[in-house]
């Protein structure tokens, strides 16, 4: 899309341009995207005023909000190795720590940028801080409930974080681990993601409807019309959760086939409640017309589906016209200095969206959507 056109879409609405049976664009235009949006984060990376309900925490590069920007840029790196510069600079400024929090999984996420690092320039330093984390984790692992009872005022969260009780941590913690598994040979790292894993699913999938209740507080919520609350940017950090974790499993894995079968599953489902706009509402099974864009679910899926189906395991008719749908939806919502807009803000459920607010995961999640979006179309147009 010519930068006119994107200052145009971006002046209204971007859901006012309904997409029909799309082609796929090209690969060279995909990744001139990707890379607009990630120099403009880059460059951006103490405009405050984009993110108005970002916590304080924001400000430290080793809390998830933006660790989730950071880590996507190891994928861009594998495509254009410029962006790997200055994440290793990251990474020898904050010593390769991760966060504070000794078992929260937000302050994991981080590491899987220090472990892309150490096999590409880094070394063996790169891991160290990482092995000493979960290393004290398995020593004391939590063992209490996954029901998510807020704590005292000002406590911030529920006791329960100390373990993966709420669907986000199913993107920061298990690919984390299962990396950290393949660069140390430490299969218990991998044991521990995988128990953990099944546990929190247990808890928190709806088998019926296929898709992740955030936390229990959801469990019995419903909206005005009696849908139950499914939050779309939760299920995305599910989703791209399992392509990051398949990405690194061995094809004979004995714990691959229970992971794939989640995922087609979700994305069955998830295909489904995508708009005509090519974006997926905040709360997912939210079809009424004139829903709001919303860009960081969206991006999610998109990365989740052109994965899929460069990966074998999503049907290429069923789901590649989709991903293309959604790259095109997020593509409209970038602003003409590159900025992505219509990211909804930090938060735990469906909420007010803005053309003029971003969020560094909201540009991770579109800089993962590009690089699966890039992978498939240039093989596509290899065929």
């Amino acid at each position: 899309m010519s930068p006119t056109l994107i200052a145009l879409a971006a002046a209204a609405s971007p859901a006012a341009i309904v997409e029909t049976r799309a082609a796929m664009p090209q690969p060279a235009a995909i990744l001139a995207e990707t890379r607009r949006v990630a120099d403009w984060q880059l460059a951006n990376r103490t405009n405050w005023a984009t993110m108005p309900a970002a916590r304080p925490s924001v400000r430290n590069p080793r809390d998830w909000q933006q660790a989730a920007f950071w880590i996507t840029l190891t994928d861009l790196a594998q495509r254009d190795r410029r962006y790997g510069k200055p994440l290793l600079d990251l990474g020898r400024e904050l010593q390769w720590k991760l966060g504070d929090n000794v078992f929260h999984a937000d302050d994991q996420l981080i590491a899987q940028a220090w472990i892309w690092a150490s096999r590409n320039g880094a070394g063996p330093a790169a891991l160290a801080p990482a092995r000493a984390y979960f290393d004290n984790v398995l020593a004391n692992r939590p063992t209490g409930s996954l029901e998510f009872i807020p704590g005292a005022p000002g406590a911030g969260w529920s006791k329960c974080t100390d373990r993966w009780c709420w669907c986000d941590a199913l993107f920061m913690a298990p690919p984390t681990l299962l990396r950290l598994a393949i660069a140390t040979g430490d299969k218990r790292y991998a044991d521990f993601a995988h128990e953990e894993f099944k546990a929190t699913t247990d808890y928190l999938y709806d088998p019926s409807e296929r898709l992740y209740f955030r936390d229990s507080r959801f469990f019995d919520m419903r909206d005005d019309k009696g849908r139950k609350l499914f939050w779309s940017r939760g299920n995305g950090w599910v989703m791209g959760g399992l392509v990051r974790m398949l990405q690194v499993m061995d094809r004979k894995d004995p714990k691959r086939p229970y992971y794939e079968k989640l995922f087609r599953d979700m994305a069955g489902k998830l295909v489904t409640l995508q708009k005509a706009d090519g974006y997926w509402p905040a709360s997912l099974l939210d079809g009424d017309p004139g829903t709001p864009p919303e860009t960081s679910g969206t991006a999610f899926f998109t990365y989740a589906f052109a994965w899929g189906v460069d990966a074998g395991l999503l049907d290429r008719a069923t789901y590649q016209p989709a991903a293309i749908k959604g790259w095109n939806a997020v593509v409209r919502a970038v602003q003409p200095d590159g900025m992505l807009g219509w990211v909804q803000q930090v938060g735990d459920r469906p909420n007010s969206v803005s053309a003029t607010e971003t969020q560094f995961y909201g540009s991770g999640a579109f800089i993962l959507a590009g690089t699966a979006m890039y992978d498939l179309a240039r093989k596509g147009t290899k065929r």
